[in-house]
């Protein structure tokens, strides 16, 4: 329940959010101070709701997001023991940590809920792939890795600039989330330079699988589900360290690692599911692409997609493989110098596609028409 405390805390008050349509037109305040000229929003009193259905749908789905954050923390807390934990190399400090890490979801979904005026999605029933302290570390940092991206990836595109910002100071935040659940799996916590956006539909397919049942009025995603992509080799980083070397890895603030989790020309090998599957809570979405036959792997990461050819594509058992590109973030247009660093490492994203079509970071979504399955999550670096 949206308390009249939680309005007073954001500036919102009963009358702001008795109008499903507020007025734009603006209302000003004294005229700014003397400074550069344009900016957006400078002279008037923000309202923040929604104020267009791509506002609604786009709030919507990351209330969704925060409520399995919500649930996700509380049930791994709750499954596994204080020993589990500790043998894993988390100790009590560090689970509270986690504790509290979903108390900032209540605040989260309280803030996103507020803004769509108590009309956005309730809690659900969720299921979720791991049956170990190490899976369930390994699956958190990835779900807040998506969940960071796919408000990144629509933020500057909202009607409300005022709700944009409300919704930044959260996923600032749930960066911080995600880079905390790296540290705890051992991985080097941050080996990006920038950190990408996804679009909605595909956020919505990564969220889709592990929503079991909803309440009947939460409401409609109205974002494609597009077919479900599997990386049948992707690296893993949840084995212990216990003597040995490679990819194990323990809790710590960071790691020089020796060996990474995957290198450039490394084989990469899916599997995806036909279109037309009845999935997420209800079964109640369709799976669908627009797209034709898969051509590319694109590999979306920074402030790049790079596309790499697929081979071996056989369209019956729907399998594929492609090659780990290299090549670094500016390549040869840094006037800073050399860059060394990888263009894809990190927990990043891959989808398959009918062509390589030129995308940036603004105009990802144009990438949608063209996407055959996926994303799916890359261990890379």
């Amino acid at each position: 329940m949206i308390t009249a405390a939680a309005l007073c805390a954001l500036g919102l008050t009963s009358a702001v959010l008795a109008s499903p349509t507020p007025d734009l037109s603006p209302t000003q305040y004294v005229d700014p101070p003397p400074g550069p000229a344009g900016g957006l929003g400078l002279d008037e009193i923000p309202q923040y709701v929604f104020y267009s259905d791509f506002d609604f749908q786009s709030l919507n789905l990351a209330l969704n997001q925060e409520w399995i954050e919500l649930d996700l923390f509380h049930h791994g807390l709750a499954m596994f023991s204080d020993e589990e934990f500790d043998e894993a190399g988390i100790d009590a400090e560090q689970r509270y940590l986690l504790q509290f890490m979903a108390e900032q979801e209540v605040g989260h979904a309280t803030l996103i809920q507020t803004m769509l005026q108590g009309k956005g999605a309730k809690q659900c029933n969720y299921t979720y792939p791991f049956e170990t302290v190490r899976e369930f570390l390994d699956f958190s940092q990835k779900l807040t890795r998506w969940g960071e991206a796919g408000v990144y990836g629509f933020l500057e595109h909202l009607d409300s600039r005022a709700a944009a910002e409300m919704l930044l100071q959260s996923i600032t935040t749930e960066a911080r989330q995600q880079m905390i659940f790296r540290q705890m799996e051992g991985l080097f916590p941050m080996p990006i330079h920038f950190t990408t956006g996804l679009p909605q539909a595909m956020t919505w397919t990564l969220l889709s699988p592990y929503l079991v049942t909803c309440p009947a009025e939460n409401p409609y995603i109205e974002f494609q589900i597009f077919p479900y992509l599997n990386i049948t080799n992707n690296p893993d980083a949840t084995p212990l360290v216990n003597g040995s070397t490679g990819n194990d890895t323990s809790a710590a603030i960071s790691h020089n690692r020796t060996e990474p989790l995957s290198a450039p020309g490394r084989e990469v090998y899916f599997s995806w599911d036909v279109p037309g599957q009845n999935v997420s809570y209800n079964s109640s979405y369709v799976t669908n692409s627009t797209a034709g036959e898969p051509k590319f792997a694109a590999w979306i990461s920074q402030l790049n997609v790079t596309y790499t050819e697929l081979a071996d594509v056989n369209l019956t058992a729907r399998t594929a493989m492609t090659v780990q590109p290299g090549g670094s973030i500016f390549n040869d247009t840094n006037p800073f110098g050399q860059d060394p660093f990888s263009v894809v490492n990190g927990t990043q994203f891959i989808v398959l596609t009918d062509t390589d079509l030129f995308v940036t970071p603004f105009n990802t979504s144009q990438m949608l028409p063209h996407v055959v399955a996926g994303p799916a999550v890359y261990q890379s670096g």
